[in-house]
């Protein structure tokens, strides 16, 4: 087909117009890419990637809260292990007192000396249990506190409990070193004797809980690791490729640049045939 000149429209022009446009359109995108590090920067980029990719951004804010939440948890049931190693450390004290308040060759004014700091290792169990605290709330409360874990997808509970701490929740109240010639010494140590062993079992089962606690956030941050891994993989641009696709969009908008010119310039000739 034989080609003819005209003024009305110059379709080469537009042509390279329409090519540098896209070309310039692509250029912009890659270096965004390369400014934010990211392969979807709006919707239009990947539409189906970016839901994918925020779905697991919620994904993993869920986990990584949860696994504060476990590590609270830990920390809370920390602090009644610490209060009831020196409920133990009291204890211990009080065993020693109560052998020494149950032998016949202690005096009636001894035994009540020691009767007197007896009573002085009951009130500070009472105060440990009533003031030990976590995050403005009673540790030793004999219910149930629900440990919230979730994926946002799906969740579930972890219940830990530490019991009352008391003299009254050791059964030690009422419990004396004086008089009966040591025979109620001998009756208190028995039953410091049961509430050591109390103890000892109520920080297994704190120690156990610990335990499930920490493997649950150990899954939870190997959850986090790979979702993240799958986030990065959909959002993140191959910089490699995006280097080399941005030099390969630099020459195409320098040629683009310069075919437009030669398109434009072509009109001039016109001026020729009327000059």
């Amino acid at each position: 087909m034989a080609s003819s000149f005209g003024v009305l429209f110059n379709i080469p022009s537009l042509n390279a117009e329409g090519a540098l446009n896209s070309t310039q359109l692509s250029l912009n995108s890659t270096l965004e890419q390369l400014s934010t590090g990211q392969r979807i920067n709006s919707g239009a980029d990947d539409p189906a990637g970016l839901a994918i990719a925020n779905g697991l951004s919620a994904n993993v804010a869920a986990l990584n809260q949860s696994i504060a939440n476990a590590n609270d948890g830990v920390g809370s049931l920390q602090v009644a292990d610490g209060a009831y190693s020196q409920i133990t450390s009291l204890l211990n004290t009080a065993v020693s007192i109560a052998t020494e308040a149950a032998t016949g060759t202690v005096s009636s004014a001894q035994r009540g000396s020691l009767d007197a700091e007896y009573q002085q290792i009951l009130q500070e169990i009472d105060r440990i249990g009533s003031t030990t605290t976590y995050n403005g709330t009673s540790v030793f409360t004999a219910t149930a506190t629900s440990i919230y874990l979730t994926d946002a997808v799906s969740n579930s509970t972890i219940a830990t409990t530490v019991g009352a701490l008391s003299q009254t929740a050791l059964a030690l109240n009422g419990t004396v070193l004086t008089g009966n010639d040591g025979t109620n010494a001998q009756d208190a140590l028995t039953k410091i004797d049961a509430a050591i062993q109390t103890v000892s079992n109520d920080r297994g089962a704190i120690g156990a809980a610990v335990n499930r606690l920490q493997d649950a956030a150990n899954v939870m941050n190997t959850q986090v690791q790979n979702l993240t891994a799958a986030e990065s993989n959909i959002m993140s641009a191959d910089i490699p490729s995006t280097v080399s696709n941005l030099s390969r969009l630099s020459v195409l908008s320098q040629t683009g640049l310069a075919a437009l010119a030669q398109a434009n310039s072509q009109q001039q000739a016109i001026l020729k045939l009327v000059g």
